[in-house]
């Protein structure tokens, strides 16, 4: 789904929850045979990612992007 669509149906996505969802769904678009292992990835790298932000350390650049695509489709749920 385009940017300007997902926007206005999700009127709460900001830029990061937008670019995040762009680049991990095209990530797991690119290589259908690939696409449940990259996902699992995906969700691990969320789930460390959330466990750093708690202790307040640093995010790497997977955990970040993992994290801000977890937010996005939590706003996209409802």
């Amino acid at each position: 789904m385009e940017p300007d669509r997902l926007r206005q149906r999700y009127p709460s996505l900001d830029d990061e929850d937008l670019a995040a969802y762009s680049a991990v769904t095209r990530a797991l678009l690119a290589d259908p045979r690939a696409r449940g292992r990259r996902l699992a990835e995906v969700m691990a790298a969320a789930a460390r990612g959330r466990e750093k932000e708690a202790a307040a350390a640093p995010l790497d650049e997977e955990e970040r992007l993992a994290v801000a695509y977890v937010r996005a489709l939590a706003k996209m749920q409802g």
